[in-house]
This record gives C-alpha cells, structure tokens and sequence, in this order.
C-alpha cells in the first residue's frame, strides 16, 4: 500500500493526512473534484510544528473528504483488500513520529482503533481549524495520531491553542495534555448497548482494557444509556446538510477538475461535479439537500440541532458521575473491501461509536483499540487513563 498522496521530505517526521493544507504541496482530499489544487498557504498547525522544527513528511491518502470509513475510497490511492488507514500505517510502522487527520466522522479513530495505535480528538475549537478543507464545520476536528501518549502529548503542547484565523477557536482556556497524572480512584462507565453492537474480539479488547484500568486503581462499571443512537441520527443530519453547504464551491471553474465537455455554465458545473465527486460524496450532498429543503428543514435539520443541545446535557450529566466513557471505536477489528454503493449505510452504522464526541464537541482518545471519552477539556485525564494502561504493556 502506498500511502503518500503527495511526498514532501523523506526526512520528514510528520505526516498530515490530505484534508490539511501545506504550501504549495498538492491537496486534494482524496477527491478527484481538486485534483491538481496547490495551496497558497499552510493550515495553522503545520505552520505551528515547522515553527518549532518539525519536518512535514508528506500528504496522507484519506477517503473522498474524509467521508468513508477510514480511507478506503479515495480517488488516487490503492484499491485495498483489507481497509487500513495511511496515516495510522505510517505511524504503527515508525516510519513517522506522528501525524495529524481531520476528525469529521470518526474516520481517523477507527483507522487508529484498526492499526493498535492512538488517535485524540481534542475537545472542539482547541486546535485551529485554520486551513483545513472543510466539510461540517461545527463538529470536525484536527487531531493527532501516535505511537505513544507522550507522542500525543508533545504535539498537542504545539499545535493546540487560540487561533484568531480560526472563528471556531476558542479564547482564554487552560489546556492541559498531562499523561502521568494519578488515575487510582478515577471512575470509568463502559456502555452496555455499544458493547453489544461489537464483533467477539472488539468486544474482548473493550473489557481486556477495563480490566487493565481496574489493575491501575479505576473503578468501572458497566451502565446502560439510551442517547448514542439520537446522537448519531442527529450527527448524520448535521454533518450532511453542512457538507452538501461546503461542498458546493467546488464546481469546475477557478480550481480543481474541470470537465471536458460542456455547453454552458450550467453544463460545467453538473459535468464536473458529476464527475468530479464520488458515489459517497454524491449521496451525502443529496440527504443533505434533503434534510435542508423547505419542507424537511423544522422536521429534520432543526430537530437535530435540539437534539445536539439535548446529548449535550445527557453526557455531562454522565460525567457528573464518571472521569471518562468507555467504549469500542468501532464495530470490527477489522473491515474487508466492499461496494461504494454500500458506503452511506456502512459509514451510518459505525457513526453510533464515534458521533456523540463530534456532535458535542467533547474529546475522545483512541489507546488500545477501544475508544475514551470525557468531558470538555479533560484530554489530561483521558491520556493519563492510556498512560497507566500502557505502562502495563496494552
């Protein structure tokens, strides 16, 4: 497999996945709708590591806007027989001390819960989304894959902080990316209903994990909760009507793909489109039509914000109770090639893991191959959890 869409430095030790600009490399976020597209400018967090000398490896191949499951549909890169993610290879084979992915849809954790290595998604707006091709602005995320907690630690210390480019980036907050803290008398729920929707080996993993955690002085409990269907549901809608809004800049005329043949302008934009775009892409822009059209827009759209401000609420009720949620990253240890045709339903079905932290903002941290989750700005205690459990060889 290969897994650079664009090589920069062969001495580069970080790699950053191809939704993530870097000046004038070429960016096409695995689509073929910007193909030959060069960037005037790098994204912030780039910008932020070569400040502290960091060297950009190259450009990862990612799945058409991050959209599929982690990486498996991207115009320019290897057809696989078993999915795996670039960016997470590069980083479990060494071949980069870490890298950075755009976490819109959970495509990054589960492509790090499918390698055996970490992927944290921070809490919303503390990373610049600053020169990020952008999809759902109002849950995607910049985060950070690695060998190691200290690995995240260290490039989260660099690229995290306010960005006044970013109007998402959030003012005035402390952030803190401790992973030695003492975790004995931390208290850890692990949720029944997700457990249930996982093949036998996830699901050993998930309860292997909270036995470790157990060793190391945390207190799990096992509880049942009825909101991360809704939070899916509701993520789904969102993130669709805002990608069918992103999305519709690209249209053949100042950069990118550009049809051959067409009569007039309107013939310029389907064509490239309709060529331009993949199945998936094409599917996400047509429910998000739907849900934003008149007549579905109260029923549908609107819902789903109330039901976002509802998750909200439940999840900090939860963590009134509990440090962290455990849970799988996703369904199976591993996923086979299938049919674009499928991806919509595929990518909907793996979302119930990974949703709720886009859809609130929250953090979560891949460690292990099972998923943590806490509250708003609690990546320290998320990272110690990983610490400690892999101090005793995960």
């Amino acid at each position: 497999m290969k897994y650079y869409a664009t090589k920069i430095n062969d001495k580069g030790n970080i790699a950053v996945d191809d939704t993530i600009l870097v000046k004038d490399a070429v960016c096409t976020a695995g689509s073929r709708i910007l193909e030959g597209f060069k960037p005037l400018f790098s994204a912030e967090a780039v910008t932020r590591l070569e400040d502290k000398g960091y060297v950009i490896s190259g450009k990862t191949h990612v799945g058409e806007f991050g959209l599929d499951l982690c990486g498996e549909f991207s115009y320019y890169a290897e057809k696989q027989d078993a999915i795996k993610g670039a960016a997470a290879e590069l980083v479990k084979n060494g071949e980069v001390k870490a890298a950075l992915g755009v976490d819109m849809n959970g495509s990054p954790r589960r492509a790090a819960a499918l390698s055996g290595i970490y992927f944290l998604k921070p809490t919303y707006g503390t990373v610049s989304r600053y020169g990020v091709v952008s999809c759902a602005a109002s849950g995607e995320q910049l985060g950070v894959y690695a060998g190691s907690v200290e690995a995240v630690k260290e490039v989260m210390e660099v690229i995290s902080g306010h960005d006044q480019k970013d109007g998402t980036s959030l003012k005035d907050v402390t952030l803190n990316y401790d992973c030695n803290a003492n975790v004995n008398g931390k208290k850890v729920c692990l949720v029944k209903e997700l457990l249930e929707k996982c093949d036998e080996k996830t699901k050993a993993a998930v309860l292997d994990y909270a036995e470790k955690l157990k060793a190391n002085g945390v207190t799990v409990e096992e509880i049942s909760v009825d909101f991360f269907d809704a939070a899916n549901t509701a993520w789904q809608i969102l993130y669709t009507a805002e990608t069918c809004n992103n999305v519709s800049r690209y249209d053949g005329v100042k950069y990118g793909f550009r049809a051959k043949e067409y009569k007039n302008i309107d013939e310029l934009y389907v064509n490239s489109r309709t060529e331009g775009f993949n199945f998936l892409t094409k599917a996400v822009i047509l429910y998000g039509s739907d849900v934003l059209s008149k007549n579905r827009y109260d029923d549908c759209y609107g819902k789903a914000l109330k039901v976002r401000r509802v998750i909200a609420e439940k999840l900090a009720e939860l963590f009134d109770s509990y440090d962290a949620i455990l849970t799988p990253a996703c369904s199976k240890s591993e996923f086979k090639a299938y049919s674009i045709d499928d991806a919509f339903t595929k990518v909907f079905a793996e979302g119930v893991f990974t949703c709720a932290a886009n859809l609130t903002g929250v953090p979560a941290l891949v460690s292990g191959s099972v998923q943590l989750m806490g509250n708003h700005f609690s990546e320290a205690t998320l990272l110690s959890l990983a610490g400690a459990n892999e101090r005793m060889g995960e």
